[in-house]
């Protein structure tokens, strides 16, 4: 069963009494407090058929009988657990959010106009990915807040597979105030065949985030940089801790390599999807070294949580304790997803 939560939900002023005080004079001193997250949103797919994918599941003369009904109640659910990701600090959604298995810009722009996250004021970054079934990652962000000034997406090839399509990784340049912040927004390959026969291909995909995450060293070797997403490996994989370098001491860290939050908790049992009684930490954020500085003149690494509502989480049968999943198998159930978002909080001394 799934371990309880390691970060409790506080009152904000709680929080910056034991935070951020250690006496008196420190409890003067207020933080601007941003939410960071990413969230699998499991299978948002419009009811049009896109000839150059396999949605055919999701159509409505598909098994799933995709209706518009079903849509407009998958769009709701997803809204409602976007609105109150991080909400014990941070009220009307994160500020930025990550996702994945979107199919396509159209779907991103109707669930930002649901009812609970419609003030929320997000933008859009999204490519079309090359993905078989047309499922594309992208990233939401509160405009009033952060402020995009440049984007760019990398297809990622295997040598050994050519013909496999899947999805590329986003990168995200912008401005928290003046705090610039990149963001790498990612979904590895599955775990189709196979553990350690499918590892190469996640392996790689470590690589060109690797690759990315160097680039912008070459640019800033104190840049601040979030990696994100839905990895189908856990934090202690090859794929993060060698080919990516994301590690989870933080006293352990070479020059270049990123902090892994979410190490610890997954140690402990902790995870964010499920299979076979079996939990997985797949959803990971990782930061540069430079967003954990003590220095919180400019925004810095605080905390880390895992959105687990109990509407989430299915309530009895077999997958008792699992998230609340839209399908069980082919039936229907009006869930939400296989996975639980993951967030970070940043924080930065207001002046």
């Amino acid at each position: 069963m799934f371990k309880r939560i390691f970060f409790n939900a506080l009152t904000v002023s709680a929080i910056l009494i034991t935070a951020f005080t250690q006496n008196s004079e420190a409890q003067k001193k207020q933080y601007k407090v941003r939410c960071v997250g990413f969230y699998n949103l499991e299978n948002l797919f419009d009811t049009i058929d896109s000839p150059d994918t396999y949605d055919y599941e999701f159509l409505p003369s598909g098994k799933k009988a995709w209706t518009s009904e079903r849509y407009r109640k998958k769009l709701h659910n997803m809204a409602e657990v976007i609105s109150q990701i991080g909400d014990e600090v941070v009220k009307g959604g994160p500020h930025i959010l990550g996702i994945s298995e979107v199919e396509n810009r159209n779907v991103i722009e109707d669930l930002i106009k649901e009812p609970q996250i419609i003030n929320a004021n997000y933008g859009i970054v999204h490519y079309d990915s090359p993905d078989e079934r047309g499922i594309d990652v992208a990233l939401i962000y509160r405009k009033d807040f952060f402020k995009v000034i440049h984007t760019s997406y990398h297809n990622l090839h295997f040598d050994f597979d050519p013909d496999d399509k899947t999805r590329g990784q986003l990168v995200v340049t912008g401005l928290f105030d003046d705090d610039t912040l990149n963001i790498i927004v990612n979904h590895w390959p599955s775990r189709g065949g196979g553990q350690k026969a499918s590892e190469p291909k996640r392996n790689a995909a470590g690589d060109l985030t690797r690759h990315l995450v160097d680039s912008i060293f070459n640019l800033n070797k104190n840049a601040k940089i979030i990696v994100m997403g839905d990895l189908n490996d856990n934090p202690d994989n090859a794929s993060v801790v060698k080919h990516l370098r994301a590690k989870g001491k933080i006293n352990k860290l070479k020059p270049g390599d990123l902090y892994s939050p979410f190490y610890k908790v997954y140690k402990n049992g902790v995870g964010t999807t499920a299979y076979r009684d079996a939990w997985s930490f797949f959803d990971q954020i990782m930061l540069s070294q430079s967003l954990l500085s003590e220095d919180r003149t400019s925004y810095v690494y605080w905390k880390a949580g895992i959105c687990r509502k109990n509407f989430m989480i299915q309530q009895e049968g077999k997958f008792k304790g699992y998230p609340k999943r839209t399908f069980s198998f082919d039936r229907f159930q009006n869930g939400y997803s296989d996975h639980f978002p993951t967030y970070i909080f940043l924080i930065k001394e207001k002046k």
